[in-house]
């Protein structure tokens, strides 16, 4: 068949083409990565030399040149990919590579006119030959490691080896002196040339199975570290969670004296009511207005009682997670009515100043535990200081699309050297506690998309001012 080297070469381009084509989805996923970057560069100019054979016949023969020029860098680059999987190459090495082309075009080009077709084939077997040598070489210290890829890559240039060598004796002992281009040459060379072309082209593939087996490897890896980083996100929400309920058991506890004064006071009212209704029946002189007015004053101690512990509930209990739009004044109420008591204990007096209809979409409760820790906060610091006029100042306000919320005290403020580590998990400045107070209210606000600063106040002590976005 008079142009069947001419159809081999056409269909082993159409092949490399396909595998660069096929293999663009590997090599686009790291494109800083060097040896794909050679490996890319070999694969390329084998499937252009494998081209320029399969034309040069019909177009003119002085594009063999080109073609073996294209072939012997496709060599040197596969060997410097070999060589990047153990060290980086450094970029004066192309500088290098393309200088030895030009000289290796010049000498080829001069063989072609003027040279036998074997000396040809000798020049080429020589180089091929080193390249492969050198390739075995850098990939030796990979037989042992776990890609079976890389150790199969060792034997197909084992085989490209051999029947290099094969290729150059049977074209001596085929005639080669005579023979005038590789299209003219003899039937068992040829074979062999076609043998060692394809193993070439096998290791190509081979190579892009080693990236794929890598690929699929870093996706193992990837997947247990996502369920790693899952389970330690678990972990800390329970972390936090548990901060929490230690925190509000320790509210619980600052408070608790107060909070049974307070239920002291209705539950005792309505236990004098009922003593004296008691009293009136047993007697019989009870008359109506006099009954009805001691049943309004039981009902009005019931609900002041069933407020403070509507209060507690809401603030203590084991609410639901998910958020809702929420009053800011009710939730303020809510705390108030907890630690109100404790505060006049201490002669701290409350001012409010809470703009109407002020609405956030939050968790009720959370936010409850921050202005509670705030508002114990401001009243641990007015207990200790030597101010006689002592005030907490709560306000809420509407500013662009956020809600402010600031309580400040007039105490003796927060001391400089303290105030870079005020939310910080763990730091007090306190002489009992855990320093969980200002690092959980932190938490808490920020999982709302709002902040929480501190600042000095305008006429001394410290101020806490958290913003929220609005809901309304």
């Amino acid at each position: 068949m008079k142009y069947a080297n001419e159809i081999f070469f056409f269909v082993f381009a159409l092949i490399l083409w396909g595998l660069l084509y096929g293999s663009r989805f590997i090599l686009t996923a790291d494109k800083t990565s060097q040896p794909k970057k050679l490996w890319l560069t070999a694969l390329t100019l084998t499937a252009t030399s494998f081209t320029l054979f399969a034309l040069a016949s019909t177009i003119t023969l002085s594009l063999l040149t080109l073609a073996n020029t294209c072939f012997v860098a496709s060599f040197i680059y596969f060997g410097l990919f070999c060589r990047s999987l153990s060290v980086p190459i450094p970029k004066k090495v192309n500088i290098l590579v393309l200088v030895g082309l030009l000289a290796f075009a010049v000498l080829f080009e001069y063989l072609r006119q003027k040279g036998l077709f074997i000396e040809r084939v000798g020049l080429i077997t020589l180089i091929g030959g080193a390249c492969f040598i050198w390739e075995l070489r850098e990939l030796r210290q990979f037989r042992g490691i776990g890609s079976t890829q890389l150790r199969f890559l060792f034997y197909t240039i084992v085989i490209e080896l051999v029947l290099t060598a094969a290729r150059f004796i049977a074209l001596y002992i085929d005639g080669g002196f005579t023979t005038p281009n590789l299209y003219q040459e003899g039937v068992v060379s040829t074979s062999i040339r076609w043998a060692w072309l394809g193993i070439s082209i096998l290791s190509y593939v081979v190579v892009l199975g080693y990236w794929l087996e890598k690929l699929s490897i870093e996706n193992v890896q990837v997947a247990s570290e996502n369920e790693k980083i899952t389970g330690l996100l678990k972990e800390k929400e329970r972390l936090i969670y548990g901060l929490m309920k230690a925190n509000k058991t320790a509210a619980t506890g600052a408070l608790s004296a107060s909070i049974a004064h307070e239920l002291n006071q209705p539950l005792g009212a309505s236990n004098l009511n009922i003593q004296f209704l008691k009293m009136k029946l047993e007697k019989g002189v009870l008359n109506p207005e006099l009954g009805k007015e001691i049943l309004d004053s039981l009902e009005e101690d019931n609900k002041r009682a069933a407020t403070i512990v509507k209060s507690l509930r809401s603030i203590f209990g084991d609410s639901n997670s998910n958020p809702e739009e929420v009053r800011v004044d009710d939730l303020i109420t809510k705390v108030l009515n907890i630690v109100t008591p404790e505060l006049r204990s201490k002669n701290i007096q409350i001012q409010l100043r809470v703009d109407e209809g002020l609405k956030i979409r939050v968790n009720s409760a959370e936010i409850e535990q921050v202005v509670l820790n705030l508002l114990n906060n401001a009243g641990q610091s007015l207990a200790n200081s030597g101010t006689l006029l002592r005030r907490i100042t709560i306000e809420a306000t509407k500013v662009g699309k956020s809600i402010r919320l600031s309580i400040a005290d007039n105490g003796a403020g927060v001391p400089v050297e303290f105030q870079p580590q005020l939310f910080e998990l763990l730091s007090t400045t306190k002489q009992t506690g855990m320093g969980l107070g200002l690092w959980l209210c932190k938490h808490i606000v920020t999982r709302y998309g709002g902040s929480i600063h501190y600042e000095d106040a305008v006429d001394g002590g410290a101020r806490f001012i958290v913003e929220l976005p609005s809901a309304g």
